[in-house]
């Protein structure tokens, strides 16, 4: 790499999560085995990045077709060259768009790793909620959802929040119990519960960083180098002495109740009730 380049960008990250090899294949798995008595047909990926799950679990049920949404046109067309690669390109489509209110799906599964914030202008923690309102209209029924969601593992302290990212507060994420709650309101039952492990975390924060970290080593004088020490070093501390085995990662396989059995599975009839539900 000379000196005119740019610094890497996430180049040592398989998945955009604390998610290993092991526990993706085990949650690909238990999608394929448990949606219906046929095999999945259609996935809808929300916030998707370069959708490497999404991609794994097409390779895992020949003939379904996936969709996968996100902003970041670096990482679709990441997701996108992944596919050609994979000889999956006629079976999934990369696109750039909002997944607020979309028109996207019903989906047989569908997937949310870490962008719950996408579907939702509401502010943490009641994002969440409607996140999770707006997943229950966006999966067919007897599809399900997998949702990859932030959760404290213990209550930060102050001094643990003032690492974290600007204005962090402790009202920010339920606890995984508080998570599930949420989910059942909603109108989901938790087929599984699981959450990323230390080594998980470790592995993905590593990754997240260490193309850069390298780069900088190389290019200490570049013209880049001093903004680009800043927000790595800035991201290592809050990573350090912010949430490091305080934020937990949940991946929660979320089955939507049949409408009409209960007050909270009632399907809304319009789409101001819908809004409302979001609110």
């Amino acid at each position: 790499m000379d000196d005119t380049n740019a610094p890497p960008r996430l180049t040592r990250l398989t998945f955009h999560g604390p998610l290993s090899e092991d526990r993706a294949t085990r949650l690909i798995r238990q999608l394929t085995d448990g949606v219906g008595p046929t095999a999945p047909a259609t996935v809808l990926d929300i916030g998707c990045g370069w959708g490497e799950f999404m991609l794994r679990l097409l390779e895992a049920v020949p003939g379904a077709t996936g969709v996968g949404i996100d902003l970041n046109e670096d990482d679709l067309a990441r997701g996108r060259a992944n596919a050609e690669m994979r000889g999956l390109a006629e079976r999934v489509d990369f696109v750039r768009e909002s997944a607020v209110d979309t028109a996207r799906g019903p989906a047989d599964i569908v997937l949310c790793f870490s962008a719950s914030h996408a579907l939702s202008d509401a502010q943490p923690p009641e994002h969440t909620t409607a996140a999770l309102h707006a997943l229950r209209r966006l999966v067919k029924p007897g599809g399900r959802v997998l949702l990859g969601e932030g959760f404290w593992q213990r209550s930060p302290v102050p001094s643990e929040l003032s690492a974290m990212w600007p204005e962090a507060s402790a009202s920010e994420f339920h606890d995984l119990c508080g998570l599930v709650d949420v989910a059942i309101a909603a109108g989901f039952r938790p087929a599984w519960i699981e959450s990323a492990n230390h080594d998980e975390w470790d592995h993905f924060e590593s990754a997240y960083q260490s193309d850069v970290e390298e780069w900088l080593a190389a290019h200490p004088d570049h013209p880049l180098a001093k903004e680009t020490r800043g927000r790595v070093d800035r991201h290592r501390s809050m990573w350090l002495r912010g949430y490091r085995g305080v934020m937990g990662l949940a991946y929660l396989t979320l089955v939507p109740v049949k409408y009409g059995v209960g007050k909270t599975t009632r399907r809304p009839e319009s789409v101001s009730e819908r809004d409302g539900l979001r609110r």
